[in-house]
This record gives structure tokens, C-alpha cells and sequence, in this order.
């Protein structure tokens, strides 16, 4: 701040003529004034601030006393002119009237720079900037010297008298003694002094008092909050809040950091004050204080503004729900300092105390001559706090957002209270009922876009005004929402009239809205809203915020995939497509649609992909190209089984077993194809169709599971793969028809109904069957079949047991996830349930509905991933949340295996297309892992010397 102010100028209606508050000060002496006496004429200014030729040095002048410095911590030194009178008339100027004391009296703080002035100024030099505007006759003036004197001994006399009723009437209004009706600032100053300032300084210096009135009484309602509430709540008995946990967290949302924002301003109020003592009844600047305020109490007034929404949302559930802490407020409302007011006003305080405290400011900036140093330290203080409010804003509608969820969670009856979602926008609106027999088919509909759903509800009112809220539809997940047209011409919607006749309700009124569509990107017609706004700028508001919240989700889930798809090959394998049939110039054989794919390791740590066609399957290295090996078309499962160096292919109706090393020379061309024929074994289909196999562990087997159909049932085999020592060290005789990697585990289970699947367990195997999962024991004969999964023969009271029960009923199962030792997972084609180890259902029979229909899954700890055609769902078995969707053209999980570990592929439409055929590509889904940070104390870096030479550091 720059010393040598000026005095400003401010002022109050001229009619406010009001009389200083009687404050009976004690008995004052009568004291002289200075007498005038004549100096030399001296050249230079009279104002420090005024560079006009008008203001130059009289040269008569008054003897001044000297004065101290001010205590505050804006010092302003003021320079000391002298006076003479050289002219006829008489001007009182407020910017010099602190430079010197025209009376003498008994010395007060009050009195520090604040004395009369009186300047003569030649007429002919026009009129000082600091000129008051109170100019005494000349006739007044036009006589003697002796005369000029009297008058101003008179004036100068009456003010010394008023000066301490001005003293303690501050020194009351700074208690708060002062009665309301007189916290005025032209009541603590004489009728004269106000009279011989201009109109506008008299408004400036009350806006300037406002300002320090407005600070006191801020710092008074924090101070209540502490003391009537905050202390009132600390030492109630009984608590009003019992649990000391919610106890805590109550005190800490609702008043968050009050005490830091109250020390901060008490602080700001004794600068204030000071600086009021110093300067009364002219206050020159409170700008330097205001301005290094705000600097300290920006993080703490960030921090609460943008918390406050929640404050008041927890105050309001408290006030709701705890008739103890109703009972508390009322009693804390009848402290007469409240004057009436609630907990949420004074809560609201530090939030509306900054816009407040910038409006006194602009309207100070207003009433400031250009010339004073306030007119350049003022806008950089109003940018300062505007810039922070701005600042301010995204975070209180995103505390605000947080608070609409809350209240639309709590009108839903879920728990869907989570610190990281949020209420993006959400409003009613209009859908048209599809049937014409309603008289009036509009209905009202509350919808609501969260940052990873939407919702669309039906509001319902009950008893005690509660406002409940019924979901229509299933809520919409953003990483399926697809949006329509915006663009629709507006329709005519016919409202019942509320008011008037019966005739009048029946004639009703039109009113336009503006359609747009929304649909599910699974479900595109059976789940497709249209939904009308009440104009084109709420149509218009909906679909930016749907825009920006996909782009944001798309943003936030790109950034966060679980499974990354990585090509493997694109353009090899070719299906049939429409510039095919056109094109006679190509010789190129179409492969046909990729309907499986694995990887293998041969001698010599090469790795393989076997890759089965509608034409055959194909051998060669990842990513180079491929050899049709076998003509097996159509195959519908290939398993590798590293360890037993054995391929089986299920092809048609029977499952074959070839030699991966074999396989892996004939590939190469060291080998002919026709040693493959060497490693064949028919594992099954002598005796009937084999409809599926899987492989996997029980205990320290390595088993093939295979499901045979015949003419009446289906029956399932089990076999142990054998070790390659035991087939060396064996007789011939040991093996039966010519298989001998493979032996029979355990006894035939027969099925009366159709299988789909079947899985090893950890001791047991699962069959997935039209009436449920059948659990099996192969090793045992007396104990067969086990159960069937979920077990529903138990009466449950559960109210859901019987909705689980027919959704299992009605969907197809797919297979089991063991979640851990005590529970597991049943996998559906539209859902997804959990059971105990003994097959009952569990989390109290509640399910998860999928939002695509499933073919096949696959379990890779800690997640579950859904295939169907056109999206890759992947969702945490603990949970069943929705983690992350992929998306293509012809999706088809190709690889079959129970293990959990192991390279993960998939086929779907590929990028190319061109007479050769369609690309159908091949896709690895590689899982990620977290990026953890590396600094060099966590010994991950190690820094090189002279790294940073370049950069100076």
C-alpha cells in the first residue's frame, strides 16, 4: 500500500441531519486555539497527492503541532502545510483536514490526523480536487483579519467540545454498546463536520463504516455458532448424539473449519479497529487490511464454501431422524443473541460474508476520487475476490450435486451412498403412454443423470408430505446409453385444467415440448425412452450433460481398463464378404470364421497358436503366418494340455487327442503331416455324440470331462490324462482299444435331461443342466449325484427365495466361480447368484442381473467376463459391479479352459475388408496392473550423476 493518503470521500443523503447520539461524556475544560501566525511564503504543494498549480503553498501560515505516526500497520505520514489567507473566501477540504490543528485541546487518538483546515484559494486558479463542499459566504470573510479570526476560534472551540462524545460514542459502537437505530456513522460525528464535507465523502466514510460494522457483527454470529451450539452440544447430558463415532462425524460435516475461518477474521476486526481509533471520525483506507486478509483466508474459505452443501444436508438428516437434536435446536433458538435465526444461517455466513464484503467494495470504488490511492488498490482487491468466488463455484455444485443424490438416494430406499458418485443433472419430464385409450397419456417422470447411470423414476407422494421415488425401468449403465435425435420438432401436449369448472377441466390446454430419445445399446427397442422437455433449452441442457458425462466416463474408464485388447492378427483369417462375390481375380482361399484359438509352447520354447476354422485348423507362430494342418471344420472345443504334451480336439461328434510336438514339426515342415496320424487317439464318439468336454484338476489328477449323448440320456465320462512316464513304463496290455495317455476316473453319470456344460470342481464336478447344476461325485458310486444347485428344497421365510427361484427357473446356467471356501458364484446367461458350499442360496437371495445376454463367461480372479456378441461384459465376482465393458462386431470368447491363469482370446470382426474377404481378428485380453509411483526413497531410482547438468539444478 502507498502511503501519504489523502483522505476519501463518502458520503450520507444530505437530509441526514440527525443530532450525535447523547453519550454524557464527563466535564471537558475550555481550551484556546492556537493563535495565527505569519510566515514566510514558501513554494511547493499543499496536498501531497494534488499536482495543480491552484494547490501551491499560502504564504501566511499556522503553526501546527507535530504528530506521531499511526500504530497501524498501514502508516500514513502526512505532509504539514501551513495556511494563510490570502483570498476572500473560505474552503474546508477533507484531504488536508488531517495535516494540521487550527485549536488546541487536551490529546486523544482520536485527534491523530484528524484536525480542521481551512484554505483561501484564488479564484482565478479554479478549484482544488480536494475542495469541500461547503464554501461560507464572502461577505462572511470580506473583513477584517481580526473577524476571520473570531469565527474560526468559535468553530474550531465547539468541535473540541464534541470530540470525546465522538470518542466514547466509538469506543461503544466497538463494544457493541451502542443501541442499533445509532450504529451509524453520521451519528458519532458533529452536525458541523458533516456539514462542511461534500456530499460524497460523507457517503464514503459510511460505507467505509458499514464495512468495519459488517466485520464486527460477522465475527460476533462465528462466535455464537461456538458458543451457543458447539459447547451446548459438547456438554449436553445426555449426549444429544450418543455414539461418540457419529458424534464426531456429525460436529466435524456440520461446522468443518469455523474455528480457522473465526480466528482469521478476529484477527482482520483488531486491525480494523485500530485503525477506526487512529483515524475517527475519517477513516483514510481499510484496503491494505482487507487485501492481506484475503490472501490469508482464501484456503480456509475455499475449503468450507465448497463443503458447505453437505454441512446443511447433514444438519437437515440430524434435524430429521434424531428428535433429541430437534428438541436441542429449539432450545438453543430461544437465546435472545440469536434474534430469531437458525442453525442454517449462521451456518450460511462464511458462504455469502466474500460476496457481501465485494459489493461494499465496489460501491466503495465508486464513491472514490480517481486521484486517491484507493482507486488503484480497490480493483485489485475485487479481482481478487472475484476470482476466488469464481473459483469457488464447481466445487459448491459439485457439494450441491452430492447433496441431490443423497436426497434421491434416500427417496429410492437404496444404499447407493458412495463418495464417489454424484448427481450430474436431473429434472422431470414428460413420456407419452403407448396406449390410446387414456384420455390423457402424458405422464410426469423424474430423471436423473448420475456419473455412471440413469435413472428414470416416478415421483410418489405420501403421508407427512414424503416425496418417494419408483424406478420405471432398469437403470441405464453410461457405458451402454446410446442417445437419438435431439433435433424432433416440438409436439403439443394437452394439460387438464386445475382450476375452474368441470367443463374447464375437460377443455384443458396445450402447452408444446421437445422431444429426444435415449435408448439402451443391448436392448435398442425394447428399452428406448422418449422423453419431451419443457422447452428447447432444457432439451438442449440434457443433452450436454449427457455428452459430458459419457465423454468423462470414457475419459475415467479408458484410463482405468482392467483387460487392455491387444491384436494378435488381423486379415488372416477371412470370412466371405460383399466384394467378394465380384472379385474373380483373387485366388486367395477363404479360412471361414474363427470359432477357437490356443497357444502352445514346442521344444525349444517356440510358441504356437492353433487356431480352428469353419475350414480346418491352422498351425503356426504367434503373429507370423499360419499352415492348415488338419481339416477339421467346425471344431468346438481344442484344450492343450502343456504338461501331458497332448491337443484334444472336439470335433463333430467325437474327441480326438493329438501330440503337440508332432504337431509343432509338422507346422515347421520337419515332419511330414502324415506322422500325426501316429499320436492319434480316439478318446470318444464310438458310442454316441459328444455335446461338450472341459478339462481340469480333482485333488492331483489332471481330468477330461466329456458329456455323450445317446437315444434316451446323457451320460458323462471322466478321465485321467496319464503322465508321459507312466505310458513309457506300461504294458500294452494295461490300456484298453488302443488309448493310452487316458484312463477311466471314477464311474458314468447318467443324466436324464440335456446338458449344456460341464466344469471340474475342487472335488467334484458340475453339470449345467435345463433344470439347474447338477454337482457330481465321479469317484464315488454311491454318492453320484449330489444336489442341484441352487438348492431351493429348504423352506426359506425369505420373501426373495421365491423371485431368485423362478429367475433360475427361467434362465440358463452357464457354470460355477468358487468365490472363496465358503461361497460361490452360479453364473447365468441374463444373471448371476451366490450359494453356500452346501448349495443354498446366500446374500439373502438377492442376484445380479447382467446387462447383456450371455453365451459364455470365463473367471479371472477377481473378475467374472460375460461374452455376447457385441460386448465383453467384466464385472468383480465379490460384488458383481460393473467394472468395464468392451465392445465389437461378432464377439466369440475362443478359448476354452478352466484355468485361471494363461493368455485369454478372443475372435471378433476385424478392420479389414476387401476382395480377399472380411478380416475376422484375433484378440488377446491382457489383464493390467495398477501403476504404482517410484521415488528414489523407495530405492526403485537410482539418480545419475550429472543427469540434471543441463537444466541448472
Amino acid at each position: 500500500m502507498q502511503k501519504h493518503r489523502p483522505y476519501p470521500h463518502l458520503a450520507l443523503p444530505l437530509e441526514a441531519t440527525r443530532s450525535p447520539v447523547a453519550l454524557n461524556p464527563p466535564a471537558t475544560e475550555d481550551y484556546s486555539p492556537f493563535e495565527f501566525e505569519l510566515g514566510s511564503a514558501q513554494d511547493g504543494l499543499l496536498d501531497p497527492w494534488d499536482a495543480t498549480p491552484i494547490a501551491t503553498r499560502p504564504a501566511s501560515s499556522l503553526g501546527v503541532p507535530p504528530r506521531s505516526r499511526s500504530r497501524t500497520r498501514s502508516a500514513v505520514d502526512l505532509v504539514l502545510p501551513t495556511m494563510a489567507f490570502p483570498e476572500p473566501e473560505i474552503y474546508r477540504s477533507a484531504s488536508q483536514r488531517s495535516a494540521f490543528h487550527p485549536y488546541h485541546h487536551r490529546s486523544s487518538r482520536s485527534d491523530s490526523g484528524h484536525t480542521l483546515a481551512l484554505e483561501y484559494e484564488d479564484t482565478d486558479n479554479g478549484t482544488s480536487p480536494y475542495s469541500p463542499s461547503l464554501t461560507l459566504p464572502a461577505d462572511e470573510v470580506e473583513s477584517s483579519f481580526p473577524g476571520l479570526d473570531s469565527k474560526v476560534g468559535m468553530l474550531t472551540r465547539e468541535l473540541s467540545n464534541m470530540s470525546l462524545q465522538s470518542e466514547e460514542g466509538l469506543r461503544r459502537f466497538q463494544t457493541g454498546e451502542l443501541e442499533e437505530k445509532d450504529e451509524e456513522w453520521h451519528f458519532l460525528i458533529p452536525s458541523e463536520a458533516r456539514e462542511a464535507l461534500g456530499k460524497r465523502e460523507v457517503q464514503r466514510q459510511s460505507v467505509l463504516f458499514e464495512i468495519i460494522k459488517s466485520e464486527r457483527d460477522y465475527v460476533s454470529d462465528l462466535n455464537l455458532i461456538r458458543e451457543v451450539f458447539m459447547e451446548s452440544l459438547a456438554s449436553a447430558s445426555p449426549p444429544i448424539i450418543s455414539d461418540a463415532n457419529r458424534y464426531h462425524n456429525f460436529t466435524s460435516t456440520v461446522f468443518w473449519n469455523l474455528d480457522r475461518i473465526c480466528a482469521r477474521h478476529e484477527q482482520m476486526l483488531a486491525a480494523l479497529f485500530e485503525r477506526q481509533r487512529d483515524q475517527h471520525p475519517l477513516v483514510q483506507s481499510v484496503a491494505d487490511i482487507v487485501l492481506e486478509a484475503a490472501f490469508q483466508f482464501q484456503t480456509d474459505y475455499e475449503s468450507y464454501i465448497k463443503h458447505y452443501p453437505l454441512a446443511e444436508q447433514r444438519h437437515r438428516t440430524e434435524l430429521k431422524y434424531n428428535k433429541r437434536y430437534q428438541e436441542f435446536t429449539q432450545q438453543c433458538s430461544q437465546d435472545p443473541r440469536l434474534r430469531k435465526r437458525d442453525l442454517i444461517t449462521f451456518l450460511s455466513r462464511p458462504v455469502t460474508r466474500l460476496p457481501r464484503l465485494n459489493l461494499m467494495l465496489e460501491h466503495l470504488h465508486k464513491l472514490t476520487d480517481s486521484d486517491h490511492p484507493d482507486a488503484e488498490d480497490l480493483p485489485v482487491i475485487l479481482s481478487v475476490l472475484n476470482d476466488f468466488l469464481k473459483s469457488t463455484q464447481p466445487g459448491i455444485e459439485a457439494a450441491e450435486n452430492k447433496v441431490k443424490f443423497w436426497d434421491l438416494c434416500e427417496s429410492l430406499e437404496l444404499d447407493w451412498y458412495n463418495e464417489s458418485r454424484s448427481l450430474i443433472h436431473a429434472t422431470t419430464l414428460v413420456r407419452r403412454s403407448k396406449s390410446e385409450m387414456d384420455w390423457n397419456p402424458w405422464f410426469d417422470l423424474y430423471v436423473a443423470l448420475l456419473d455412471n447411470f440413469l435413472l428414470i423414476t416416478k415421483e410418489e407422494k405420501r403421508a407427512g408430505g414424503i416425496i418417494k421415488r419408483l424406478v420405471v425401468s432398469r437403470p441405464i449403465p453410461l457405458e451402454y446409453l446410446r442417445l437419438g435425435a435431439f433435433d424432433s420438432p416440438p409436439e403439443s401436449r394437452k394439460e387438464r385444467a386445475e382450476e375452474g369448472s368441470i367443463l374447464d377441466s375437460f377443455r384443458g390446454s396445450n402447452r408444446s415440448v421437445y422431444p429426444f430419445t435415449v435408448y439402451h445399446a443391448v436392448e435398442k427397442s425394447t428399452r428406448r425412452y422418449t422423453l419431451y422437455a419443457p422447452s428447447e433449452l432444457a432439451r438442449k441442457k440434457w443433452r450436454d450433460s449427457l455428452v459430458d458425462a459419457k465423454g468423462v466416463d470414457d475419459v475415467r474408464r479408458d484410463a482405468n481398463q482392467w483387460f487392455v485388447p491387444q491384436t494378435i492378427d488381423d486379415g488372416t483369417f477371412r470370412l466371405p464378404g460383399p466384394r467378394t462375390a465380384r472379385s474373380n481375380g483373387s485366388k486367395r482361399t477363404l479360412s471361414g470364421r474363427v470359432s477357437q484359438a490356443v497357444s502352445f509352447t514346442a521344444s525349444g520354447g517356440k510358441t504356437f497358436m492353433a487356431v480352428g476354422c469353419s475350414s480346418g485348423i491352422f498351425i503356426g507362430r504367434r503373429g507370423e503366418n499360419y499352415r492348415k494342418i488338419l481339416s477339421y471344420g467346425n471344431v468346438k472345443s481344442i484344450i492343450v494340455l502343456q504338461e501331458s504334451n497332448k491337443i484334444i480336439i472336439h470335433h463333430d461328434n467325437y474327441l480326438l487327442s493329438y501330440s503337440l510336438e508332432v504337431l509343432a514339426r509338422v507346422a515347421q515342415y520337419q515332419s511330414p503331416p502324415s506322422s500325426l496320424d501316429a499320436s492319434l487317439e480316439t478318446i470318444a464318439g464310438q458310442d454316441g455324440s459328444v455335446i461338450c468336454c472341459q478339462s481340469g484338476r480333482i485333488g492331483d489328477f489332471t481330468i477330461i470331462v466329456y458329456a455323450v449323448k445317446t437315444f434316451l440320456q446323457v451320460t458323462v465320462y471322466t478321465v485321467e490324462v496319464c503322465n508321459p512316464s507312466d505310458i513309457r513304463t506300461a504294458s500294452p496290455r494295461t490300456f484298453q482299444n488302443g488309448i493310452l495317455s487316458f484312463r477311466p476316473f471314477g464311474e458314468p453319470l447318467y443324466i436324464p435331461k440335456e446338458a449344456f456344460a460341464v466344469m471340474p470342481l475342487a472335488k467334484t464336478i458340475a453339470i449345467c443342466t435345463e433344470r439347474g447344476i447338477v454337482i457330481a461325485d465321479p469317484a464315488s458310486s454311491t454318492k453320484a449325484v449330489i444336489s442341484v444347485v441352487p438348492d431351493f428344497s429348504i423352506p426359506s421365510q425369505n420373501s426373495n427365495a421365491a423371485d431368485l427361484k423362478l429367475r433360475c427357473e427361467a434362465a440358463k446356467p452357464l457354470g460355477l466361480i468358487r468365490r472363496d471356501a465358503t461361497e460361490l458364484m452360479v453364473v447365468y446367461d441374463t444373471m448371476g447368484c451366490y450359494i453356500t458350499k452346501h448349495g443354498q442360496p446366500a446374500r439373502d437371495c438377492k442376484f445380479i442381473r447382467w446387462e447383456i445376454k450371455a453365451t459364455s463367461f470365463v473367471h479371472r480372479p477377481p473378475h467374472v467376463l460375460l461374452f455376447s456378441s457385441e460386448f465383453i461384459e467384466i464385472r468383480d465376482v465379490q460384488t458383481g459391479l460393473l467394472e468395464q465393458v468392451i465392445e465389437g462386431v461378432d464377439i466369440r470368447l475362443v478359448l476354452h479352459t478352466p484355468s485361471s491363469r494363461g493368455p485369454l482370446f478372443v475372435a471378433m470382426r476385424g478392420q479389414k475388408g476387401d476382395e480377399d474377404g472380411v478380416s475376422d481378428r484375433i484378440v488377446e485380453l491382457v489383464e493390467t496392473a495398477e501403476i504404482t509411483a517410484v521415488t528414489p526413497a523407495s530405492g526403485g531410482f537410482t539418480p545419475v550423476e550429472g543427469m540434471w547438468d543441463e537444466w541448472d539444478m
